[in-house]
């Protein structure tokens, strides 16, 4: 069933494959980490997230897909014009 799940999260993820989308994601330590960037690709065990200029520490950052079904990652598609749509990637 778990792998049904994870089929049904990267299948949502390929349909916005090159759309602005912002990632909340556990940093550890009682910290959350947000990104913001363009969903490059997606594999079948990863997706690859080109981050804006802005944020020069890493130019990609990659999450599998277990981490949004175990909630360590929250992904959220932007709309046209920047701005957040109620359209969350959950399991």
């Amino acid at each position: 069933m778990a792998k049904n799940t994870l089929s049904e999260i990267k299948n949502s993820l390929d349909a916005h494959v090159g759309q602005k989308i912002t990632l909340r994601a556990n940093g550890g330590r009682r910290k959350t980490v947000e990104r913001t960037g363009v969903l490059e690709e997606t594999y079948p065990s990863v997706f690859i997230v080109k981050l804006d200029e802005e944020q020069q520490t890493f130019k990609r950052v990659s999450y599998s897909y277990a981490d949004i079904l175990t909630e360590s990652v929250e992904v959220m598609i932007c709309g046209d014009n920047d701005e957040m749509r109620a359209s969350y990637i959950k399991p």
